[in-house]
């Protein structure tokens, strides 16, 4: 398969990737990274800080798919990131790359903590698919990790994100039906979890649907989950 063409902006800080990409966009696909973002936003408008050596990349590309598939661009982006990661030099020292999952439906965790988010946003026939991760971290705060345990220079969060473009753009040629679920569902953490959702809500996660969803048995029986419909999904504690 032929390296998928894209442009690419490198800057040394920015305020918001997808906004660059919004601002920019043409037909072809664009990529916009930078080392330093200083007004990031997660998913639900959630701030995203920065780490002292950070990574925040958005593409922008006009897909054809029907807009009730676009969803799951947000599961696709996140199993290209962590491919992307995990075949980084270097990456994830003591743990090991075994060590990175997924938390549906947009984080990137590595162990208990979250080194990375996926934000996707539409802007008419234009999805920008956004990727901000944590590299290097020496003191986070509590639930905050880093891929690196040492500084990998300023260099790495522009290979990464041309690994991780490539790869994403690899996989949304391939149409909605085709996308990496089982990819997915082998690296997502939140299966077989008990889990409490926000509105209320508690089960325990057993699939990811092939929409992208998050099967649970819950105490009305089975249902799915929606990214756009929960806003927080947490694991649930019990005693």
């Amino acid at each position: 398969m032929a390296t998928p063409a894209f442009d690419t902006v490198e800057l040394d800080q920015a305020a918001s990737t997808q906004d660059e990409v919004r601002r920019r966009a043409g037909e072809r696909p664009l990529l916009a990274v930078t080392g330093r973002q200083t007004e990031g936003r997660g998913r639900s408008g959630a701030v995203w800080d920065n780490a002292p050596a950070a990574l925040a990349a958005s593409l922008g590309v006009r897909l054809s798919w029907p807009s009730s598939a676009w969803p799951r661009t947000a599961l696709i982006a996140g199993a290209a990131a962590l491919r992307s990661l995990e075949e980084a030099p270097g990456a994830a020292d003591g743990p090991g790359a075994a060590d990175l999952s997924l938390k549906w439906p947009n984080d990137l965790m590595r162990g208990e903590d979250k080194l990375g988010g996926i934000l996707t946003e539409a802007f008419g026939g234009l999805a920008v698919v956004g990727w901000g991760a944590n590299l290097y971290w020496p003191d986070p705060p509590p639930g905050r990790g880093a891929l690196f345990d040492e500084d990998p220079g300023p260099e790495c969060a522009p290979e990464l994100a041309r690994r991780w473009a490539v790869l994403l753009l690899e996989f949304l040629a391939g149409g909605p039906a085709d996308w990496p679920r089982e990819e997915y569902r082998r690296r997502c953490s939140t299966l077989g979890q008990e889990i409490t959702w926000s509105p209320g809500g508690a089960g325990r996660a057993l699939d990811i649907t092939q929409e992208g969803g998050l099967l649970v048995e819950s105490p009305q029986g089975l249902i799915t989950l929606t990214s756009g419909a929960v806003s927080e999904v947490r694991p649930s504690f019990r005693d």
